[in-house]
């Protein structure tokens, strides 16, 4: 049976662990509001060929859509 000690160090272990990813995650949340900014300014400057110049932008920004979701701490501690 663990000692407190061990346990005390195990919970700072796993709410550092949760810490972590929850910022990661806000991190790559922030990446995709960028890019999604830098969409909305290419759509406007490039009025009706926003099509062929945004569709870089466009692409990358729905990946990161996908992938890019903040997740809470329960999906690491399953």
């Amino acid at each position: 049976m663990p000692t407190d000690e061990t346990k005390a160090a195990l919970i700072e272990a796993k709410l550092k662990a949760r810490e972590e990813h929850i910022r990661e995650t806000w991190v790559k949340a922030m990446e995709a509001r960028i890019v999604r900014d830098n969409l909305s300014k290419c759509q406007k400057v490039e009025g009706v060929n926003h099509y062929e110049r945004c569709k870089d932008l466009a692409e990358r920004y729905a990946d990161m859509l996908k992938e890019n979701r903040v997740k809470g701490y329960k999906t690491i501690d399953v």
